[in-house]
């Protein structure tokens, strides 16, 4: 079992509650809009960290982040993205490669809306953790932990507190 921190659109900023939170994290995914390489950084000192840059992050980002991560975590096939869309409203490049090669869990940012739904057209859980940053119309400062068990995705949990 991998105990996973999920966070996007920090837009470098890393509230201090977050370190709390994701304490007993196996992993931390970071879903684009790092914001700059100090945050990269931090993360990765703290945890191992999986990340996909963002459309606003900057070329140092670009360089040691892919604009996708799709890989293996215990026995659930994950696909990281920054700008992937909702059920029913893909990026139509991602919307083309599911057909080949669908994932059992497909996690994206851009938005800063958390949004976790069941895809049944595509069979997979679909996340979004919302925005970890201060920038942006969001009220609230969110992201996701959750365990992976074998083929399980389990024990979800929204974080959420007040971005001022």
């Amino acid at each position: 079992m991998k105990i996973i921190g999920l966070l996007s659109d920090t837009h470098s900023y890393l509230h201090p509650k977050i370190w709390n939170h994701f304490k007993d994290c196996d992993e931390i995914w970071h879903a684009g809009d790092i914001g700059n390489i100090e945050i990269f950084n931090k993360l990765q000192k703290f945890k191992p960290l999986r990340a996909v840059y963002g459309n606003i992050d900057c070329q140092k980002i670009r360089q040691i982040c892919p604009k996708t991560q799709i890989f293996k975590c215990e026995k659930i096939n994950v696909w990281i993205t920054h700008i992937g869309g909702y059920p029913n409203n893909y990026n139509k490049e991602i919307k083309k490669d599911f057909l080949k090669n669908p994932p059992n869990l497909f996690i994206c940012g851009h938005s800063h809306i958390l949004k976790v739904m069941y895809d049944k057209k595509f069979n997979f859980l679909h996340m979004n953790p919302g925005a970890a940053g201060k920038y942006g119309a969001h009220k609230f400062i969110t992201m996701l932990k959750f365990n992976i068990n074998e083929k399980k995705i389990e024990d979800l949990k929204v974080i959420q507190f007040p971005k001022n």
